[in-house]
């Protein structure tokens, strides 16, 4: 919790998802499927987050996005960062096509449209002139 606040501030609205996942036999399991779940306990830790929005599928969805767009956080890839700047860059150039130049189709617009940091929908060149 004294990340969150450290990162977002006490005004952040955070909640924990927490799985209790069945008992299965391995043996009988395929290698990468996941066993099922048992029961789900939804909690407020910080603010007052909507409680149905609690939920593990957005940084899952998120984490997938990031697997996608850069290589480099990907399984089995000889695609990674030596230098942790070298890695940082990365992670910066993606979160910034990502809002400025990517067109989200739920939000028919990018996300810094929508939350008013910019006008219009940038190109990459905009991007590379913002650098």
């Amino acid at each position: 919790m004294d990340a969150v606040e450290r990162g977002f501030g006490a005004s952040a609205d955070y909640g924990q998802s927490v799985k209790t996942f069945t008992l299965t036999d391995l043996a009988e399991q395929r290698r990468y499927s996941p066993p099922d779940i048992l029961h789900v306990e939804r909690k407020v830790i910080l603010g007052a987050p909507e409680f149905k929005s609690i939920s593990t599928s957005y940084v899952e969805r998120q984490n997938l996005t990031m697997r996608m767009h850069m290589r480099r956080l990907t399984r089995l890839t000889n695609a990674f960062s030596k230098k942790l700047d070298s890695f940082k860059a990365a992670v910066a150039l993606h979160f910034a096509y990502y809002n400025f130049v990517r067109m989200h189709k739920t939000l028919r617009m990018t996300p810094a449209i929508a939350g008013g940091v910019a006008a219009t929908i940038w190109s990459v060149d905009d991007l590379i002139e913002a650098a």
